[in-house]
């Protein structure tokens, strides 16, 4: 699988492993506090042949998508599960440690924010709510759910409405993903 956007990710454990998985340029982060210098070949990166930014799904790795995002409006975003990522020891997560199939699959889920169109969406904060994605005791393990099942990735309450309308998830799609949450939930 070539890839003709360059990859973002953290470090060079991860540009080992995307190179294992597929034939692609990497531009690594070296951690979340990325520098003026990187950001400036992020951007030239975009302009040229596009951006996939692939961090890890924790804390440090939202960051670091944030900041490009904000910094770099328009790159292209792949997302794994949390659970894919995590070492064969159980001590450390990233994408470092994914399968190569799964790092493939991501990178052809490849989800593309538009600037120009409207970053409204039909999802309302009370649909969030009556989804039980927000203000409920399950909220986080439905949020990380729904974040797979839609590709966009690990969110917080406050992040999904906005990334909801970043990827332009349709309320049909949403209520799909929502759907199949709930049929999840009654499995278990």
């Amino acid at each position: 699988m070539d890839i003709q956007e360059i990859i973002v990710v953290e470090g060079k454990d991860d540009t080992t492993a995307i190179k294992r998985a597929v034939n692609a340029d990497t531009i690594e982060t070296n951690g979340s506090a990325i520098s003026e210098e990187t950001i400036r070949r992020i951007a030239h990166a975009h302009a040229k042949r596009g951006v996939i930014v692939f961090t890890d799904p924790d804390y440090p790795g939202r960051r670091i998508r944030a900041i490009i995002e904000e910094r770099v409006p328009g790159v292209k975003h792949a997302f794994l599960a949390k659970e894919k990522t995590i070492a064969k020891n159980g001590k450390g997560l990233g994408i470092e440690h994914a399968h190569d199939e799964d790092i493939r699959e991501a990178l052809g889920a490849v989800y593309t924010p538009n600037p120009n169109l409207k970053t409204e969406t039909e999802i309302t904060m009370e649909d969030l709510l009556l989804a039980r994605l927000i203000g409920h005791p399950k909220s986080k393990d439905r949020r990380n759910r729904l974040g797979e099942i839609l590709n966009i990735g690990m969110t917080n309450g406050k992040q999904l409405h906005k990334r909801l309308a970043m990827f332009q998830i349709t309320a049909v799609q949403f209520g799909e993903a929502v759907a199949q949450l709930d049929q999840e939930d009654q499995n278990e």
